[in-house]
C-alpha cells in the first residue's frame, strides 16, 4: 500500500521518533560507559546512571563497565530490529511528496541526507554488532546469550574503529538534519515538521 497523503503514516512517525530517541540515548550511553574504569568492584544491583530512579537487579555479579557495555549491546540489537522494520516499511510505503515550496537545492539536499541517514542508521548498529561478536565475550541480549564471541582481536579493532567513525559521521548528519528541521519550523514556517507528527 502506498502512502500518498501530505503526512507520513502513524507507524512511520512512531518509528521515526522512537528510533531517534533510542539513537540519542545510545550515544549518551556510549560516552558514559567508555569513561567507566576497567577495574571496579562487581555487584548485582545497579542504580542506572546513579540517578536514583531505577535499580537494575542481576542474577550474577558483574563490574559496572561490563553491565553498561552489555546494556549498550542489548539496546543496540533491539535498535537494529526497529531499524530493519523501518527500512522495510520505507521500501514498501511511498513517503509523501516534498512540499512545492522547497527550492531545487533543498529537495536534493533532503533526498541525499535521508539516504545517508538510512545508510548510517544501519551501519552504526551493524558495525557495533560485528565488533561485539568479534570480541571474546560475544553478544548477550538482556542476559540471554545470542552470539558467541569469536575472540578475534584484529577484526574487533577494525570494527571498533569503524563504529567510532560511523558514529562521528552519523552524529554530524543528525545535527544537520535537526538544524534543517528547525529551519523549516522557525524560518520557512512551511509545515514540514507537521508531516512527521501524530
Amino acid at each position: 500500500m502506498n502512502q500518498d497523503s501530505s503526512r507520513y503514516t502513524k507507524l512511520a512517525v512512531i518509528l521515526h521518533w522512537l528510533i531517534a530517541l533510542v539513537v540519542i540515548a545510545m550515544f549518551a550511553l556510549g560516552w558514559y560507559m567508555t569513561e567507566l574504569p576497567k577495574e571496579a568492584a562487581k555487584q548485582t544491583a545497579f542504580d542506572l546512571f546513579d540517578l536514583g530512579v531505577y535499580t537494575w537487579q542481576l542474577a550474577e555479579e558483574v563490574s559496572p563497565r561490563n553491565f553498561y557495555f552489555n546494556l549498550h549491546k542489548s539496546i543496540g540489537v533491539t535498535l537494529l530490529a526497529l531499524i530493519a522494520l523501518r527500512v522495510l516499511w520505507r521500501i514498501t510505503h511511498r513517503p509523501p511528496a516534498m512540499l512545492a515550496s522547497y527550492k531545487a537545492w533543498e529537495k536534493k539536499l533532503a533526498t541525499g541526507a535521508h539516504h545517508l541517514l538510512y545508510l548510517l542508521m544501519v551501519a552504526m548498529p551493524v558495525s557495533g554488532l560485528i565488533m561485539a561478536m568479534s570480541g571474546k565475550y560475544g553478544v548477550k541480549w538482556f542476559g540471554i546469550d545470542i552470539i558467541a564471541g569469536l575472540d578475534n582481536s584484529t577484526l574487533r579493532d577494525v570494527f571498533k574503529e569503524t563504529h567510532e567513525i560511523v558514529g562521528a559521521i552519523f552524529l554530524t548528519v543528525i545535527i544537520v538534519h535537526v538544524l534543517g528541521a528547525l529551519k523549516h519550523k522557525w524560518i520557512d514556517k512551511d509545515g514540514t515538521m507537521k508531516r512527521m507528527s501524530l
